[in-house]
This record gives structure tokens, C-alpha cells and sequence, in this order.
């Protein structure tokens, strides 16, 4: 494909993308208006089934299916790096060289490590229940992790995220999220359907239905994505050597 074929591509579907926006908004209810009929109705499904954080309630709940979408998107993005980035026949492997960090930065790194990593986790695990959840909280514990790059070596990072465990871990989180789905086909209701479990106590962790478990297989895919990302990255630019040059 050429460059001017490619330019012709891109121009047509800017074009109809910019023409659905256009669209779109000409149906978008009034600006400061006193009555938000979506805005009600997310509240009072978001209180039916015992969801304390409303935008939880919208991802896992009311469009979970959308979030499978945004999770697929992000799970071929990283399969496509991961094919593209694969090591060729005319590339190898070199010894990574230590890389000259501050002490104070390394300390500074080890130390908040761990307080990253626990507080990537805490926002996974109260999606439920407050702002976050397993997007944003996917993303915190993913980099947290190459705090490590930082506080020691190369070597060490690559002790703690084998990129394997991680690819694996990334396909059973996206195929948690689709079995959740199904097991409401099996149950006679709709896919991705909140009505397999209780919806417990309001405001506790165990409440909202099947929404925290997906919250959780979201900050799963998410974190293991990211990291598989960045090792894939970080192998171009440390180790992998073309034609005797790095």
C-alpha cells in the first residue's frame, strides 16, 4: 500500500468519524438543564444492586459488554506489539549495562514500591466501592513494578515479571471476564447479566453482584498487559542488539 493510498484511507475514515460526532451531538439533551434522565437512572440501578461506586455500576453492570470491548481492544493492542517486537534472525541479546541512577532516586524507588503495589491492589479490590477500580488500579500495580528498574537493575526487574507467567496470566483475566459472561447464558438470563450472585451488604466489598469479580478480572488483564507491554519495550531498547549497534 502507498503512502498517498494510505492518506486517502485515513482522510475517508476521519471523515465518517467526524460525521457520526456531528451527529451524535444533535441528539445530546440540553446543557445545564435540571432533569438528567440517564444520570437517575444509573443512580437508581446503581443502589438496586447494592453498588456503592455508580461508574463501577456503569462498566461491570449496565455495559459490561462495552467494557469486554475496551479489555479486547487492549488485549490485541499487546498482541500486536508482542508480534511485531518478536526478535528476528538478524537480531540477538546482549548483556544489559547497569544504567547510573541517583542514590537517592534508587532508595526513593525502593521504598515506594511496595507502597505503589499495595495501593495499585487496594483500588482493584474497592472498584465496588469508591472512585478507581480495575483499569486504573491495573495500570498503578503494572508500573509499580518497574520501580524496580530504577531502585536496582535490569536483571532484577526481569527476575520478578517473567514475561511468560505474565502473557499467560493476561489470556486466563480476559477469559475470566467471558466465562463470568456466559455463566448468565447458562443461567437462563443475558450475557454478562448481574444476576448470578447476591448483592450483598451495601458499601462492603462483597457487594454488587458479579461486579466486583469482573472489576477484578479487569485490574487483572490490565496489569498484566501493561507489564507485558513494557518488558516488550524495554527488551528493544536495553538488550536487543541489530548489526553490532543497539
Amino acid at each position: 500500500m502507498t503512502r498517498r493510498v494510505r492518506l486517502l484511507v485515513a482522510a475517508l475514515g476521519g471523515t465518517g468519524l467526524a460525521a457520526l460526532l456531528v451527529a451524535a451531538c444533535f441528539d445530546l439533551p440540553g446543557f445545564g438543564g435540571a432533569q438528567h434522565p440517564y444520570g437517575d437512572r444509573v443512580v437508581r440501578a446503581s443502589l438496586a444492586r447494592h453498588t456503592a461506586n455508580t461508574i463501577a455500576s456503569v462498566n461491570f453492570d449496565q455495559r459490561a459488554f462495552d467494557t469486554l470491548g475496551e479489555m479486547s481492544i487492549l488485549f490485541a493492542s499487546v498482541l500486536g506489539t508482542v508480534v511485531l517486537l518478536r526478535q528476528t534472525r538478524d537480531e540477538h541479546r546482549a548483556a544489559p549495562e547497569p544504567e547510573h541512577v541517583a542514590r537517592p532516586v534508587r532508595r526513593y524507588a525502593l521504598l515506594v514500591l511496595p507502597v505503589a503495589v499495595v495501593t495499585g491492589l487496594y483500588v482493584i479490590a474497592h472498584g465496588q466501592l469508591s472512585p478507581g477500580g480495575g483499569f486504573q488500579g491495573g495500570v498503578v500495580v503494572a508500573t509499580a513494578l518497574h520501580l524496580l528498574y530504577l531502585g536496582a537493575d535490569y536483571r532484577a526487574l526481569e527476575r520478578i515479571r517473567p514475561v511468560g507467567s505474565y502473557e499467560i496470566a493476561d489470556a486466563l483475566a480476559a477469559s475470566a471476564y467471558l466465562v463470568l459472561g456466559l455463566a448468565g447464558l447458562v443461567a437462563g438470563t443475558a450475557f454478562l447479566a448481574n444476576t448470578l450472585l447476591p448483592y450483598g451488604t451495601f458499601n462492603t466489598l462483597s457487594s454488587g453482584g458479579t461486579a466486583p469479580l469482573l472489576n477484578a478480572a479487569i485490574g487483572m488483564e490490565v496489569a498484566c498487559a501493561v507489564v507485558v507491554l513494557l518488558a516488550h519495550f524495554l527488551d528493544q531498547a536495553v538488550e536487543i542488539e541489530k548489526g553490532g549497534e543497539k
